[in-house]
């Protein structure tokens, strides 16, 4: 099995990710995608990519970290994308992401008085089109990222899209809108899917309607735990856990276990194309 989108290079996994790695490997989970969320998380991607079989490193700056650039546009922005561009030529560097937009209003967040203003929200679309030029440059996947941004982020898609993209991009925890999987089907995007399948209604009924050769699964750990282990606290999320999103998803599609397992398994490596 293959966890698309697992933040092994987070601080949580800090002092465990060989036994993080150990147990995914036991549960069948042999592949993994770390992806960055700024330039020192990219990097963090790469170190561990380098120290295992089978772990593949993104390297991107999520919309969230585009904060820390607003009032210092000469200085940070120009310098992460020199940064990116150095980072993406490693071997096993097989993807641009996590990028995108995001409009929500974090509560727990390291940046004071957060808000996502008009100089934010700008700045955020301009390094958004930076990076999907830099996957477009060095023919690497993407891994994107929308939260509560849906019209200017299929906008900005649509306006930038090159057919390097076609069968090299997936919606990481897609939000289950008819307009992303309409998207999605018409550019034949992947669509990935998390443990929050396990316990929200709408991406239940969301999930019929994917076609399974875009189907991807993720954990984004050590985010969005899958029932049973959200209702008995066991924090955080692991790779390991993808058996039960690919069990909760066969059931609810009519599926054995083992379809989805080798469905997905190639997607994913379609995707990243390992």
């Amino acid at each position: 099995m293959f966890d698309t989108h697992c933040h092994l290079n987070f601080s949580r996994f800090k002092k465990n990710v060989e036994e993080v790695i150990k147990n995914a490997h036991a549960a069948g989970v042999k592949y993994i995608t770390i992806p960055g969320t700024d330039i020192e998380s990219s990097q963090k991607a790469v170190e561990i990519a380098e120290k295992y079989e089978g772990i593949y490193a993104a390297v991107g700056i999520h919309p969230h970290h585009v904060y820390e650039m607003t009032g210092h546009l000469n200085d940070i922005y120009h310098l992460s994308i020199a940064e990116l561009e150095e980072l993406i030529s490693h071997p096993k560097v097989v993807a641009v992401g996590e990028i995108g937009l995001d409009k929500h209003l974090y509560k727990k967040t390291k940046y004071e008085e957060y808000n996502v203003s008009d100089e934010f929200f700008n700045l955020q679309k301009e390094l958004f089109v930076q990076q999907l030029q830099l996957a477009n440059k060095h023919h690497k996947s993407v891994i994107l990222h929308n939260r509560e941004a849906l019209d200017d982020f299929l906008e900005l898609l649509t306006t930038n899209w090159d057919p390097h993209f076609e069968g090299r991009m997936v919606f990481h925890c897609c939000e289950p809108k008819k307009e992303l999987l309409d998207f999605a089907k018409k550019h034949n995007i992947f669509l990935g899917v998390d443990g929050d399948i396990t316990y929200e209604k709408e991406k239940q009924e969301f999930i019929k309607e994917v076609p399974l050769s875009q189907l991807v699964i993720e954990t984004d750990s050590p985010f969005l735990l899958p029932e049973p282990m959200r209702s008995r606290r066991e924090f955080p999320n692991e790779p390991k856990h993808i058996p039960f999103i690919i069990s909760y998803i066969a059931d609810i599609l009519g599926k054995t276990d083992q379809e989805i397992q080798q469905i997905t398994f190639q997607n994913s490596r379609r995707l990243f194309k390992i």
